[in-house]
C-alpha cells in the first residue's frame, strides 16, 4: 500500500518567529517571509494554524505552551551579532530549548539554534553560497521521497555567507556538501534545521542574484542564475518538516516522487 505524500496535520499549531522583512518588489508578489512558509506548507499539506511574530520588530507570543513548534525563519542579519533584537532572540531560543519546546530552523535560524546549543557559527569559508545547491540527503532517503537504498541527492535554493562550522553538540548531521559541511542536522526529535530555504522560488533567488551580484562577482552569478533552470526540492522539505514536527525522527516513510 503507498504511503501518502502528506499526512493530517488539521490539529497542529505553528509559530512562526519572522526575522526579517522582505525588500519591497519581493514583498509585492510575497507579501512577506512568513507568507512564503504559509505557502509552501499548504502546497504540502498542512492544515493547522500557523501565528506570526516579528522578532526584527519585538514581537512574541505571550506564551509558546500553544503551539506544536516554533519556526525561526531567515534574515539579512548575523545570527552571532550583537543587535539587541537579535541577543533578545537568542536569549528567547535559549529558553525554548531548554523548555524542551520543538524548533525548526531555516538559514539565520538554523544558524541562531545552532549558537544557542554551543556550535561556532561565523563567515563562510569559501564567501557566498546561493542559488540552487546540492546537498548529500544523510537521513533515510524515504523520509524526504527520495527513493530506498543509499543516501539521496536533494537540490534546495541558498543565499548565505555565514555557516556553521561544526555540528551541535548530540546533534544528528542530516544533510552536507562539501562547502557548506552542516547543511541540515536534528537534535534528537526536539530540533530540525537546514541552512537553505524550501520557501524560495527561483524568482525569490533571481531577485537576490541580482541584489548582489557586485558582491558576488560575475562569474559565481551567472553559475548561479544558470542553475534556477533547474528543479528543487522545497516541498518536499516541506513535507519532511511538517512531519518532523508530528514525529520527530521516526516519522514514518514517503513513498518516492515519481
Amino acid at each position: 500500500m503507498s504511503t501518502p505524500a502528506h499526512l493530517p496535520t488539521a490539529h497542529m499549531n505553528l509559530c512562526i518567529l519572522e526575522n526579517d522583512d522582505l525588500d519591497l518588489p519581493l514583498a509585492a508578489s510575497y507579501t512577506s517571509v512568513s507568507a512564503m512558509f504559509e505557502r509552501l506548507f499548504a502546497q504540502a499539506g498542512y492544515q493547522g494554524r500557523i501565528d506570526t511574530f516579528s522578532a526584527r520588530h519585538g514581537q512574541y507570543p505571550d506564551s509558546f505552551e500553544a503551539y506544536d513548534a516554533v519556526l525561526l525563519t531567515g534574515s539579512r542579519a548575523d545570527s552571532f551579532s550583537d543587535e539587541p533584537w537579535v541577543v533578545a532572540l537568542r536569549e528567547r531560543v535559549t529558553r525554548l530549548l531548554q523548555d524542551q519546546h520543538k524548533l525548526l530552523g531555516v538559514c539565520f535560524g538554523h544558524q541562531l539554534i545552532a549558537h544557542c546549543l554551543g556550535a561556532p557559527v561565523q563567515r563562510a569559508p569559501k564567501g557566498w553560497r546561493a542559488g540552487r545547491q546540492t546537498y548529500d540527503w544523510l537521513g533515510e532517503p524515504e523520509h524526504l521521497g527520495l527513493g530506498s537504498g543509499q543516501a539521496g541527492r536533494m537540490a534546495l535554493l541558498a543565499s548565505h555567507q555565514d555557516q556553521v562550522l561544526a555540528l551541535p553538540p548530540g546533534a544528528t548531521l542530516l544533510a552536507t556538501q562539501p562547502d557548506c559541511p552542516v547543511a541540515a542536522y536534528a537534535l534528537g526529535d526536539q530540533v530540525f534545521c537546514i541552512q537553505p530555504h524550501p520557501e524560495f522560488t527561483p524568482e525569490v533567488s533571481a531577485f537576490l542574484l541580482d541584489k548582489r551580484r557586485a558582491l558576488m562577482g560575475e562569474s559565481l552569478y551567472e553559475s548561479c542564475m544558470n542553475g534556477l533552470t533547474e528543479p528543487h526540492d522545497g516541498l518536499a522539505m516541506a513535507r519532511f518538516m511538517i512531519r518532523f514536527v508530528q514525529y520527530g525522527l521516526s516519522l514514518p516513510a514517503l513513498q518516492a516522487q515519481g
